[in-house]
């Protein structure tokens, strides 16, 4: 069995797939990417604000299902260049005082809409 979450907080799919989906007792969260819902612009200024916007997403997921990042497992990182990498790990490590979850950082060549920056996770309940 599985349930769909979406959050109007957050940026609609821009394909066929869910913001989340749980099942059982975990979370799964798509990647998210620094658009702003709000205004549906995408965020293009330093990286700490693109990675700012792709927490506050991954936020606004998890609080719709009733989650914080306390609860936040694993994430996934997909950067453009490793040269950001202490710049987005800053602003990600403010999510995550204590007790951090599992997690990778991958650069790749490209990005959904040429962002730099891309999130997922996984969390519990």
């Amino acid at each position: 069995m599985k349930e769909i979450i979406n959050s109007q907080k957050a940026p609609a799919p821009i394909g066929p797939y869910s913001q989340a989906v749980k099942s059982g007792n975990t979370l799964y969260v798509s990647g998210q990417i620094p658009i702003d819902q709000s205004t549906g612009n995408l965020i293009e200024g330093s990286i700490e604000e693109e990675t700012e916007q792709v927490m506050m997403n991954l936020s606004y997921i998890l609080e719709e299902a009733g989650l914080s990042f306390e609860h936040v497992l694993k994430c996934s990182i997909f950067v453009s260049s490793m040269d950001n990498f202490a710049r987005i790990n800053d602003v990600y490590g403010k999510y995550f005082q204590k007790n951090p979850p599992a997690r990778e950082t991958v650069e790749v060549s490209k990005l959904p809409k040429g962002v730099n920056v891309e999130i997922s996770c996984i969390a519990t309940f």
